[in-house]
């Protein structure tokens, strides 16, 4: 292997240790064990269904995808006036009937039309950046009994990169909280 190839820093095959739960109140009450009494921040959960406080539980930090959406908003509403006010003003400028050349009244439904259309691309674009899509493959796919967390299992993955973790232990506690496999998942 060429030298320029080589990489100084270790390969960590192992991606982190998944629990499958039965019941969501065993992910809920195994999520908020693990972040909030062990400190665990690199959690994950997978189901079928939202749960409501599973974002709290583990950790979730709450989503700039509003603010996302404002600013495009934002953007699109400055456009929508810029268009109008240099379309009538300065590139084709016409007075009819004793309009001024540049009134926000009558640029009302462009300007509406755009924030909403510059929006609306904020927050479809935001979300697939937010979250990493398009994705064709994630490491939780390796676990051996993946597809159940989409009828009726449910999925707790604390990843490698935590600084406290543990394999065996975190075996030890996901089968003490309830779960009903653990697996360490490659990379």
């Amino acid at each position: 292997m060429l030298p320029f190839f080589k990489s100084n820093t270790p390969v960590n095959p192992v991606y982190g240790v998944v629990g499958l739960f039965d019941r969501p109140e065993d992910l809920l009450r195994a999520g908020e064990e693990l972040h909030h009494k062990r400190g665990y921040t690199k959690l994950d959960a997978y189901s079928p269904f939202p749960i409501h406080g599973i974002d709290d539980a583990i950790g979730v930090p709450k989503s700039i995808l509003g603010y996302i959406v404002f600013c495009a908003g934002l953007f699109g509403f400055a456009n929508a006036v810029l268009m109008v006010w240099y379309t009538g003003a300065v590139d084709y400028p016409l007075v009819i009937g004793g309009k001024p050349l540049f009134a926000w009244e009558f640029s009302i439904p462009v300007v509406f039309e755009l924030t909403v259309l510059f929006s609306s691309f904020g927050a479809v674009f935001g979300m697939f950046y937010l979250n990493g899509l398009p994705r064709f493959y994630h490491p939780t796919m390796n676990f051996s009994r993946f597809g159940e967390h989409t009828d009726d299992k449910y999925l707790l993955v604390v990843e490698s990169t935590d600084p406290r973790f543990d394999v065996e232990e975190l075996q030890a506690v996901m089968s003490e909280l309830g779960a009903a496999t653990t697996e360490v998942v490659e990379a």
